[in-house]
This record gives C-alpha cells, structure tokens and sequence, in this order.
C-alpha cells in the first residue's frame, strides 16, 4: 500500500514539534516535487522523501538517518524511501550513498535550502521570490552567514549530479519560490498561528 501524505504528516509531527523543523521538512518536500515535475518523475513519491528526509533529527540527532528506519517503519516506508532518506546524510552521519537522481538532489537541495532560506530572511522582502543567484553566492562565500550550513555538502552535492554550483542554486531557488506561499501556509496551520 502506497504511503500517503496524511501518514506521512502524522509521522513527522509525531517526532518533530519544533516549528523551524516543520518547515524545513515542507519546504524539502516542495522543492523535491519541483525536482521530480522538472525531471517527469513521480512527485509524490520525491515529495514524501523530502517531508521526511529528516524524520529523525529533532528527538535523535545523534542517530541522524540510522534512527530512521526504524520510525519509518512505522508507516511501511518502502526500501526504496528508507534508502533515500538515509542517502541524504552519506559521509556525514550514515554510509548509504545516495545513487538514483532523486537521491543526489535530495543531497545537495537539503543543505541549500537552509543557506537560501536563511538569506531570504535577511532580504527587505523576506522572500526568495526576488533572490538572485548573485546575492546568493555572496552569502554562500561568506563562512559566517549560516555557519550551520555546510558549503561543503553543497558543492559536493552540485559534482554529484554534474551541475555548476549556480545551476544547482538558479533550480533550488525556482524550486523554493514554487512552494513559498503554501509551505507557510501550511506551516501556520500545523504549527499554530503565532508559534512561528
């Protein structure tokens, strides 16, 4: 039986209550199911692997991606889902490579996210709908803006899927800026007005 995103949902809350944690998961879920439309593959099936990319991380941080599994058993997760969302903590937390295109987008766009995400809170418009990737790469080489995020993973991640570390921030970008508006709509909704 095919997950569905209400399982998946109430998976992530389950084990994830911190507001900024929800929204990274919906914003990983839009921009994978931009990724998938972009590529003509299965968006739902990317998006649910980016909902729950990080299932894990906010009651186990150090058991990133080996926890996992084991939650996401819970809802029958294919192998196919547990290897992908595992993949995206390889060489970091956990040894499983990430092989098919999914995975290695899920890889470098995780990481991006917070980086973009970070600058679009910096902008006068608090949004990535007028970032350009110039102003990105300024904050990407600047070491102290969004230390948290590893500029490493993300370069690592543009040379695994053979894309210039511009091409990898133009598509997140876009990617981002197609889900912007829902992600926080629905992060409002499941976090509460207020909370966030």
């Amino acid at each position: 039986m095919e997950l569905s995103r209400e399982q998946a949902l109430a998976l992530l809350q389950k084990y994830n209550k911190e507001p900024f944690h929800i929204l990274h998961a919906l914003t990983v879920e839009g921009v994978m199911r931009w990724f998938a439309q972009e590529n003509g593959e299965d968006a739902d099936f990317w998006g649910l692997c980016g909902l729950l990319h990080d299932v894990d991380f906010e009651q186990y941080p150090e058991q990133h991606c080996q926890k996992a599994p084991e939650l996401l058993a819970e809802v029958n997760a294919s192998p196919e889902m547990v290897h992908a969302i595992c993949s995206h903590g390889y060489g970091l937390c956990c040894d499983v490579e990430p092989v098919h295109q999914m995975e290695k987008i899920l890889f470098a766009a995780d990481e991006l996210t917070g980086l973009i995400g970070a600058a679009a809170k910096m902008r006068p418009s608090k949004s990535v709908m007028d970032m350009e990737v110039s102003s990105l790469k300024k904050k990407f080489k600047d070491k102290k803006f969004a230390a948290g995020c590893s500029r490493d993973v993300i370069k690592t991640g543009a040379d695994r899927l053979g894309w210039t570390l511009e091409e990898l921030m133009e598509k997140t970008i876009l990617a981002m800026r197609s889900c912007e508006a829902s992600v926080a709509e629905e992060q409002a909704k499941l976090c509460g007005e207020g909370n966030g």
